[in-house]
């Protein structure tokens, strides 16, 4: 095999481990990308992919941003993701297939730790956690640190999307801000609450029409079909939903003059990140803005501190962006460029 498997985004990745169980009908991977400043954390996510080589490919994207992230969360944590493959759109994940991927996280040794993600929650957690003990996110006591990691991820975004405008727009509160959501869920909902409690004006769209119709009627939003929202002419376009959004097609279209998002690997390929420095548009780098849920499982997985300490450590997001915005303006490079060079020294890869 050639040093990349074949694979683009294949990034020195210490392990890529491919996982059957016939009995539960479980087909898992577990990418490890770096374990420099401690055990590979990273959600497992349940989806349909139209092939094994693009869920591969999807392993190997989000664990090099688990990486990242964690590390500039200033974690000790490496980085790793786990995908679990849905054989048809819409398949619900079997306990016994849960408990079979438990068993292959446990089969690591503690190289690689794993929490919630897309298709999962914390009722399923706590069935993997059945099977090992190299899991995070599950259910906490008031106060603690751990729990479901999307009120904390959305908590970082609605932060970063403050600093974000003040940064692009010069706006010092949100009020009137037109923002345009892509994806309602967990995290892209609870930060159009969030936004809404600050008065901006909101855009809400997702694949799920009703969904959005729903929140936007609680909110006194408006909505967009799924697939105009990156078009859309707003102040910011805040993607929530899936990655590599941000395409050589997409960012001709673009109307806004802030990216600012939870979800991850929102470029398609780096030369999308200077694509959008070329344009002007402001970048909030995905694995920055989005960390709020890895520290919130991250720590509770360390056993350091509790939830007013995630809250602090979240608070500091703003602080990081501006740190790598200020870079971005000096050296005239793209915010997501910026972004990676800081990570890849934080992970001794610089």
């Amino acid at each position: 095999m050639t040093a990349s498997w074949g694979f683009p985004d294949f990034d020195a990745h210490e392990g890529v481990h491919l996982f059957t169980d016939p009995a539960s009908g479980l087909s898992a991977i577990i990418a490890i990308h770096s374990t420099a400043l401690g055990p590979a954390a990273g959600g497992v996510r349940f989806w349909h992919y139209a092939d094994s080589d693009d869920a591969i490919t999807d392993a190997l994207r989000l664990s090099r941003g688990m990486s990242f992230k964690n590390a500039m969360a200033g974690l000790a944590l490496g980085g790793g993701k786990g995908v679990v493959l849905a054989a048809r759109p819409g398949e619900t994940i079997s306990e016994a297939q849960l408990k079979a991927f438990g068993r292959a996280v446990d089969s690591l040794g503690g190289r690689y730790v794993t929490a919630e993600d897309v298709g999962m929650s914390e009722a399923r957690m706590k069935v993997i956690a059945g099977e090992t003990r190299y899991v995070s996110g599950l259910p906490v006591a008031s106060g603690a640190a751990g729990g479901d990691p999307g009120p904390y991820t959305a908590r970082g975004i609605y932060l970063g999307v403050k600093a974000a405008a003040k940064r692009g727009l010069g706006a010092d509160d949100m009020k009137g801000v037109h923002v345009a959501i892509q994806g309602v869920g967990s995290v892209g909902g609870g930060l159009a609450r969030l936004l809404a409690k600050d008065g901006a004006r909101l855009t809400l769209a997702d694949v799920d029409a009703d969904k959005a119709m729903a929140l936007a009627e609680e909110l006194g939003a408006e909505t967009v079909d799924a697939a105009e929202v990156l078009a859309l002419e707003a102040d910011i376009v805040s993607p929530n939903a899936l990655g590599a959004i941000l395409t050589e097609r997409t960012i001709p279209r673009l109307r806004t003059t802030v990216i600012a998002g939870g979800a991850n690997n929102q470029l398609a390929t780096i030369a999308d990140g200077q694509r959008l420095f070329e344009r002007g548009i402001l970048y909030a780098p995905d694995y920055v803005i989005n960390a709020g849920g890895i520290i919130n499982v991250g720590l509770e997985y360390l056993g350091h501190g509790d939830e007013a300490e995630v809250m602090a450590r979240i608070d500091k997001i703003p602080e990081r962006l501006t740190e790598v915005w200020d870079e971005s303006l000096r050296a005239g490079r793209p915010a997501s460029e910026v972004a990676d060079a800081i990570a890849e020294r934080l992970i001794g890869r610089g």
